[in-house]
């Protein structure tokens, strides 16, 4: 059964196939995605992997989790799944867009537009 991995505080001039050789002493390496800013195509400092085995996912963990790679020490755990609404963002605190619950309302009624 394939196992993902969350890998985070690379360097951000790491490469994928830099993750995916060092991972790859560890056990078979499915896939390896470097997530990249979609706009400027620079990486955002974590990645996600995919391991062959709960096995391999493991024992990648227990070798990698803390170890230095590009002057960094990364940090390498089991990837959580995403949340039913996508999760996360600027607006994820009050909803987000028109399906989430409204902002509180804060400020005091004073019965319409009058003019003074």
């Amino acid at each position: 059964m394939e196992v993902k991995l969350f890998i985070g505080n690379l360097s951000f001039t790491t490469k994928e196939e830099d993750l995916r050789a060092l991972l790859a002493q560890a056990g078979t390496v499915v896939t390896a995605d470097l997530i990249k800013d979609r706009s400027t195509g620079e990486s955002k400092g974590f990645a996600f992997v995919v391991m062959a085995s709960q096995a391999d996912a493991a024992k990648a963990t227990q070798m990698f989790n803390g170890y230095s790679l590009d002057n960094r020490e990364i940090k390498v755990g089991p990837a959580r799944e995403r949340d039913a609404s996508g999760g996360g963002g600027y607006n994820d605190r009050y909803g987000s867009g028109n399906n989430g619950p409204r902002r509180p309302n804060t400020h005091k009624n004073k019965g319409g537009a009058r003019r003074y």
